[in-house]
């Protein structure tokens, strides 16, 4: 990866990089890049993946649009601006690629990921980068933070099991892949839409005896395999403010009744 501009990256991230997106390289493929300003990722990109490549660069800062006269395609927006990404799709079409290196709070990455993932390719991907800001202060309440997000969806993909509310699975994407300080979400439409139901490759079986919880380990307390605590299920009012405040933006009336509670 070559770059004659300035460009600041992390040494583990190399790896990823070439982990996620080697398979694109030399390919007609939209690459969008989300936090451009000093220039020298656009470049490295271009070098990465060749010239095949549509190199789309998103930022905040107008300077930005200097890049144009290089070949890339710049965009200037919010990206916790859902009205931008609408714009930005309607006039970019369908992505390939989308990395977000952008401000980093939990507001904007998770309002880009859900407002690409309705452009996105089968076969694309979306990686959101420096996702150890959701330990950090100063990208937002951490009780809603980037992080939370994803766990929250992989609970999603695993609602696709059969025995499991089909209503609360998500389809939108195939996996969740994690590494360190990148979430990369994978993009396959005919995996996510296969059915789960159970399969047996003779009509019969042995009906063997389950010895599950013959093993007297098998229900242990959590706590044991974890080395922590169970939560206190007492909340502080500062939580509840918390969740209510989230509460609130969703449905106001039951917001307002369950504050009448804690007064």
């Amino acid at each position: 990866m070559k770059s004659t501009q300035v460009s600041n990256k992390h040494t583990t991230y190399f790896d990823s990089y070439d982990h996620f997106f080697r398979d694109y390289r030399n390919k007609e493929i939209t690459f969008v890049e989300i936090g451009i300003l000093d220039g020298g990722s656009l470049f490295m990109w271009r070098d990465f993946f060749g010239d095949k490549a549509r190199i789309v660069g998103v930022d905040l800062n107008p300077e930005a649009k200097k890049w144009e006269k290089e070949g890339f395609e710049v965009f200037i927006g919010n990206q916790s601006d859902k009205n931008f990404w609408d714009r930005f799709i309607e006039e970019i079409g369908d992505i390939d690629i989308v990395l977000d290196d952008g401000g980093h709070t939990y507001s904007q990455q998770i309002i880009t990921t859900e407002s690409l993932l309705t452009c996105m390719n089968d076969g694309g991907i979306i990686v959101v980068e420096d996702t150890h800001t959701s330990y950090f202060d100063g990208f937002g309440d951490v009780t809603f933070s980037f992080i939370e997000y994803v766990k929250e969806h992989i609970d999603k993909i695993n609602m696709r099991f059969e025995a499991l509310p089909e209503e609360k699975a998500e389809r939108r994407f195939w996996s969740i892949e994690v590494v360190e300080s990148m979430v990369a979400f994978k993009i396959n439409r005919a995996a996510t839409a296969f059915k789960s139901e159970p399969i047996f490759n003779i009509d019969s079986t042995s009906h063997a005896k389950d010895f599950r919880y013959e093993d007297k380990n098998a229900l242990i307390p959590a706590d044991k395999i974890f080395n922590k605590k169970k939560p206190n299920v007492a909340l502080s009012l500062k939580q509840l403010e918390r969740i209510l405040s989230k509460i609130k933006l969703e449905q106001p009336g039951i917001a307002q009744n369950l504050r009448k509670l804690l007064d």
